[in-house]
């Protein structure tokens, strides 16, 4: 990054910040700059007299092979990495260096190190996947179904290697108290796993000095997160991810006076947290069902833990955990698709996921529908995957068959007006439904919307369980920047764009500086027909002062769904409407309009009169035609886009009909 663009930033971030946080941050420089000149602390005695919490079951699953598969890979050296898939790091890796670009970090003052400049340092990403640590709860699975000691033998050898090439507080993996607290969920799991303090990894002396090591590490990393949360603009998912953390640590490690302290802390912030980062219809507030799952996970645990201490979390916690599932189920079409709504990096809490298989959203639905005893997830989910048989155990898992069989909607709900995200279809959970997710939703959470993307009015449609309409994803955070803004850019969602313009002012990777108000105007539900009205005022800065207007109408009857776009202004408009379908469907102009058909399923599209029109496939200039599934994943896909200029009062019509 050049120094000019770097002042950009700085600039920018501080236009975002209100005057408690500037003086916050300057507080906490100052008081990184104090600990970076004086020695660590000494770590406590610990007390190994007190007993911990035991938050996973202790019985097995059935199916273990995709497991102990995937353990033997790691301990080949293989490790799968965003697009990189399987990556030969070695066993073990050199922790500090980035798989990315093969730079070597130094081992300065963690707190104080940059990843802006990935010229340098390579996408920080890819460095701190490995040292989350998910692929050791594997190699514990594996063990507990085997006893086969090379898997037990391997995990000692990783953290021996760790604490080595890692010491407090240097490195870039003492940079970030978010990364510290997904490290410690997972090694919770695996101190779990592998049998606590009497774990035969621990029996010989070298053992011994391994779990002293291991010990004097949680130690360091509670304090870590405690001394570093997460605030003020910065205070998303990172900080319900440090709380989790925390209160997992203190759960799982009781030995130090310091973890009630962690406990009551990350309580009273995880209760505060739940709430104010997810609207009360289960909507997360930074708008992309990525981190939806993401801080579902970390609620999920940090509740488990607080059960087994005897002292759960409040029943509004768990009711809004519950409101969160209801959400996604009411998104996920009958093929199981999710919207990819905002950003998304791949991010996984826990081990679990790695060999579980399957789409971790479902995953979610089935360990909902046994915690809540929720037939409509249960019905949702289908069946009750591995993750959460490792979670919850056979014991809690048995009602869910029972589940299935009550008279229950997998779609308890499509209004979800708190988070301004609307469904409307036709046979919904049917083989023959017809799904519309609608946005009309704010721009993200906080003063920067860190994770939001400018795709107001936008909105993804499904037929049949098959994707049409798509969200084309995230692309990436740190790879080319072209990626990077196109894909949080209006022109890459399904909504009208005002001269080439987006919605929301950009002010870096992770900021909008100037963001837009989405306004519901008409919401109406009968049996023949769904309508929805919305606009929002994020081009009110250019000339005319223009508010996008967007009407909804679906006939369910006969599945024609008509989209009306308005603009309202004092002057003409030149506006372009981006259509991006997903990368199974297949486009054929004829006479009557564009055919779209996805496998057997059918689709035709009428444009507005008039127009240009383009049909882009896999372009990069400008970008269109792409679909992101995962981070730094790209595939080809097609976008129909028209332009045209409307002048004031003037609508357009796009309409979509089942063939």
């Amino acid at each position: 990054m050049s120094s000019l663009n770097q002042v950009g930033w700085y600039w920018n971030r501080l236009r975002c910040m209100s005057v408690a946080e500037i003086v916050g941050r300057a507080g906490s420089t100052a008081t990184q700059a104090m600990e970076r000149r004086r020695a660590p602390v000494d770590v406590p005695m610990v007390r190994l007299d007190r007993v911990g919490a035991r938050w996973l079951p202790r019985e097995l699953p059935e199916q273990t092979a995709p497991v102990i598969q995937r353990a033997n890979e790691i301990l080949s050296g293989h490790w799968r990495l965003f697009a990189r898939d399987a990556v030969a790091l070695g066993f073990p890796p050199e922790w500090n260096r980035n798989p990315d670009n093969g730079a070597l970090l130094p081992l300065s003052y963690g707190k104080v190190m940059s990843f802006r400049d990935t010229a340098v340092t390579g996408d920080i990403k890819y460095l701190w996947e490995p040292n989350r640590h998910l692929e050791l709860v594997c190699l514990a699975q594996a063990w507990q179904a085997t006893n086969d000691m090379r898997f037990l033998e391997g995990i000692g050898t990783l953290l021996e290697s760790w604490f080595v090439q890692c010491p407090y507080p240097l490195g870039p993996n003492w940079s970030s108290a978010l990364e510290a607290g997904i490290r410690l969920i997972n090694w919770s799991i695996v101190w779990q796993l592998i049998g606590g303090l009497q774990s035969p990894l621990f029996e010989h002396p070298v053992g011994k000095v391994l779990r002293a090591d291991w010990l004097s590490s949680v130690w360091r990393h509670a304090e870590f997160i405690r001394s570093h949360p997460s605030r003020h603009s910065s205070a998303n998912n990172h900080l319900i991810g440090e709380l989790a953390g925390l209160f997992v640590a203190g759960a799982t490690w009781p030995f130090w006076d310091e973890a009630k302290q962690w406990r009551r802390h990350a309580r009273e912030g995880l209760e505060r947290e739940a709430l104010a980062q997810n609207a009360p219809d289960g909507v997360n507030r930074e708008q992309t069902t990525a981190y939806q799952q993401f801080v579902w996970d970390f609620l999920l645990f940090a509740g488990l833990a607080a059960r087994a201490t005897g002292k759960p979390f409040s029943e509004a916690y768990w009711q809004r955990m519950e409101a969160m599932l209801e959400y996604v189920a009411a998104i996920m079409d009958a093929g199981g698709n999710v919207p990819m709504f905002g950003d998304a990096d791949d991010g996984r809490v826990s081990g679990f996921s790695l060999a579980a298989g399957g789409c971790p959203f479902q995953s979610q639905l089935a360990s909902g529908a046994v915690l809540f005893s929720n037939a409509g997830l249960a019905r949702k989910a289908g069946y009750v995957d591995a993750r959460t048989r490792w979670l919850l155990g056979r014991e809690a898992c048995a009602p869910f068959d029972a589940l299935l069989l009550q008279a229950a909607p997998a779609t308890a709900r499509t209004d979800f007006p708190d988070g301004g995200i609307y469904v409307l279809g036709a046979n919904l959970d049917t083989p023959d439904e017809l799904r519309i997710v609608a946005d009309a939703a704010p721009l993200g959470l906080g003063g920067i919307a860190a994770h939001g993307h400018a795709d107001a009015l936008s909105f993804t449609l499904s037929v049949a369980g098959r994707e049409f309409l798509v969200d084309p994803g995230t692309g990436t955070y740190h790879g080319p920047r072209a990626w990077r803004d196109g894909f949080r850019g209006t022109a890459m969602h399904n909504t009208l764009s005002i001269g080439d313009e987006d919605q929301a002012v950009s002010g870096g990777k992770f900021m909008w500086v100037r963001k837009y108000r989405t306004t519901v105007l008409e919401r109406e539900t009968t049996r023949i027909a769904d309508r929805l009205v919305a606009e929002h005022d994020g081009y009110r800065r250019l000339a005319g002062r223009p508010v996008h207007r967007r009407s909804w109408t679906l006939e369910r009857l006969s599945g024609k769904l008509t989209v009306t776009d308005e603009v309202q202004s004092g002057s003409e408009q030149a506006v372009a409407l981006h259509w991006h379908f997903s990368e199974h469907c297949n486009l054929t102009c004829t006479p009557d309009g564009i055919s779209v058909a996805n496998g057997p399923v059918c689709l035709l599209m009428l444009l507005p009169e008039g127009g240009e029109v383009s049909i882009l496939h896999g372009s990069d200039t400008p970008l269109a035609g792409w679909v992101s599934r995962g981070y730094d994943r790209l595939v080809p896909s097609t976008t129909v886009v028209w332009r045209g200029k409307l002048a004031a009062g003037e609508h357009i019509e796009t309409v979509f009909r089942r063939l």
